[in-house]
């Protein structure tokens, strides 16, 4: 249904009486309409706004031990349901954030940093399990970001849920061989280069090693 708006060429109120008057002039007249489209309906509200390059997620963490903490508030992007799947070729795909992990997080044993990184660069399939027709060069060892992104805080022992997302981890749901202990990130401490970070999957904490410390291994793929 058509809505037409009569209105004068220039209609002038009193000053202190302008409430149509959406551009300042104190005169309602057309270019008022075109003030209120462009500046009055803007979307103001968080569902109307675009989304943030790099959205954060949920740390899992559901019990709140004092006011204004991770508990109380759960900020971040939900987990989704189910978390991961096993696609019965060796890879585990995360809902989360589009990572395809090796199924067996402990291949290799542990290695050195150096090593950690030869091993996921030549990881292709018919090692390791797989048998999803990857090549040299498909998998590496992944940042510090995306191997803590595996971390629920909801857990400890080890810090990690299983394929729902609803519990925790245990053997082969979905995955297999996981250290208690140090996985190596392909990330290096910035203030000392001879060190990189990794992380804890027993407890979920995050530090710095040398890179001639042996570590366990956890090859990924895909991303951005």
């Amino acid at each position: 249904m058509a809505v037409f708006f009569l209105l004068s060429p220039a209609i002038t109120f009193a000053a202190d009486f302008c409430a149509a008057d959406n551009n300042g002039d104190c005169e309602v007249d057309l270019t008022d309409l075109v003030t209120m489209k462009s500046e009055f309906l803007k979307p103001d509200c968080e569902a109307c706004s675009p989304a943030y390059p790099a959205p954060v997620e949920k740390t899992g963490q559901a019990t709140s031990y004092v006011t204004g903490d991770d508990g109380e508030y759960q900020k971040g992007v939900a987990r989704p349901n189910p978390r991961f799947t096993d696609n019965n070729n060796g890879t585990v795909t995360d809902h989360l954030t589009g990572l395809r992990w090796l199924k067996n997080a402990n291949c290799y044993g542990p290695r050195t940093w150096a090593q950690a990184l030869g091993d996921c660069s030549g990881l292709n399939s018919g090692e390791c399990g797989l048998t999803d027709g990857s090549v040299e060069g498909d998998w590496r060892l992944p940042n510090l970001f995306e191997l803590e992104s595996l971390r629920d805080m909801a857990y400890y022992n080890p810090a990690l849920s299983n394929t729902a997302g609803t519990g925790q981890w245990t053997a082969g749901d979905p995955f297999n061989n996981v250290q208690y202990g140090y996985y190596w990130s392909s990330t290096t401490y910035a203030y000392y280069a001879d060190d990189a970070w990794y992380v804890s999957v027993d407890h979920g904490d995050v530090y710095y090693d040398n890179k001639a410390s042996i570590h366990s291994v956890w090859p990924v793929r895909g991303g951005p």
